[in-house]
């Protein structure tokens, strides 16, 4: 009985680690999106493009951000809990 709830517990860390991971594919798609509105916008007016490539670099850094702690919140699960 004992080691049933040892392994249904380590089960629970594998399961929450997995949830967490699809956060990573979620920063994918974000990144996709800021670089897909940014070439949109930049195709309909094009001399004010040069202008907006810093914040296009700063949507891209947010969304990797929250990828990479998704990714640390899925290893601390794994590994640490």
């Amino acid at each position: 009985m004992e080691g049933e709830i040892i392994a249904y517990a380590d089960l629970g860390k594998f399961i929450g680690a997995g949830l967490a991971a699809i956060g990573s594919g979620a920063a994918a798609i974000g990144v996709g999106h800021v670089a897909g509105n940014f070439l949109a916008g930049a195709l309909r007016n094009p001399s004010a493009a040069a202008a907006q490539t810093a914040t296009l670099f700063i949507g891209i850094a947010f969304a990797e951000a929250l990828g990479i702690f998704s990714f640390l919140v899925a290893l601390l699960l794994m590994f640490a809990v």
